[in-house]
């Protein structure tokens, strides 16, 4: 009979002690450990950029939830990230009411501007573009999202000036 070797991950590696304390005091205050995993995903992310499989196998492991499942969640919200992205993560509003109103021309000013399409990072790292169904701007599209920042009413000319801001600035702060 041939033993099989299962390897188990022991999170302590992969994840700092400020993660696991934050992690164990949302799992704290919610009613189940599973349903901490939606903020778990958020805590790494927020000290690492995007959620590793590793990240995602040590979260699973701490909250003693299917990795399955908390993949399930992190592919479920577009604002968890399973790829590393850019230091600004673009999300550029795809909904009629922003078609309508010229996302086109502003979406072809931004992708000529950082030379990516969608889902592409910028060589620099500074920027990311996605897309995203609805970011709830319809009576001010088209609309974008930077980090936490909303813009709105965007023109071509527009965005290209929030972009320059942010590659000189840094951060969501244009």
């Amino acid at each position: 009979m041939e033993t099989i070797d299962i390897t188990t991950i022991d999170y302590q590696h992969y994840l700092t002690a400020l993660e696991i304390a934050t992690i164990e005091h949302e799992a704290s205050i919610m009613e189940t450990r599973e349903a901490a995993g939606i903020e778990a995903l958020k805590v790494v992310q927020e000290q690492r950029g995007w959620i590793s499989d590793e990240s995602l196998y040590a979260i699973s492991d701490l909250l003693a939830i299917p990795v399955a499942q908390l993949e399930g969640v992190a592919t479920f919200y577009n604002l968890i990230y399973r790829q590393p992205v850019g230091e600004n993560v673009i999300h550029l509003c795809d909904s009629i009411a922003c078609h309508l109103t010229g996302l086109d021309s502003v979406l072809a000013a931004i992708k000529q501007y950082l030379n990516i399409d969608y889902g592409q990072t910028t060589t620099d790292g500074k920027f990311t573009l996605l897309s995203n169904a609805c970011l709830g701007s319809c009576d001010k599209a088209p609309a974008m999202m930077i980090g936490t920042k909303h813009y709105q009413h965007l023109s071509p000319e527009s965005a290209i000036d929030i972009l320059q801001k942010l590659s000189v600035t840094g951060g969501d702060n244009a």
